[in-house]
């Protein structure tokens, strides 16, 4: 996997019921919402342009492809850290690397790559990234 040139932000969730499959893990699916649930956190907390701050311009993120990789299992109640940074930025978008660690084994359960293009929430249509976001997320 590509070596990540930004910063690297964590966010500490925990293993929902809600969460377990029939096989009494993590559903495959979570995963994708355990990342996301991570980056609106650190949008606002680590870069100061919070989601809010897209859609008031009339602006989103939207997830354009995922590579993900499935390593162990993640089970009921389990603590985890979910790493995430920009791997690089460009004007249609960036590309946005994870690792989610189980707290307790300290071995990653997953990690991967999100790919994001920013919109136009009026035509929904993909928009030029601003040199101002570009600033405020190349940290």
């Amino acid at each position: 996997m590509e070596k990540n040139q930004f910063s690297i932000f964590e966010t500490e969730l925990r293993v929902r019921p809600d969460d377990i499959d029939m096989f009494n893990h993590v559903h495959n699916s979570k995963y994708l919402d355990y990342v996301l649930a991570a980056r609106y956190e650190q949008m606002e907390k680590f870069y100061g342009m919070p989601w809010e701050h897209f859609t008031k311009q009339g602006l989103g993120w939207v997830v354009s492809h995922v590579d993900i990789n499935f390593k162990r299992p993640l089970l009921m109640n389990d603590l985890m850290l979910i790493r995430t940074g920009i791997l690089n930025m460009n004007d249609k978008g960036c590309a946005v690397q994870f690792e989610i660690i189980n707290q307790k084994t300290r071995k990653v359960a997953s990690d991967g790559i999100f790919d994001y293009v920013l919109i136009d929430l009026n035509t929904s249509r993909g928009t030029k990234v601003t040199d101002e976001m570009i600033k405020a997320y190349s940290i």
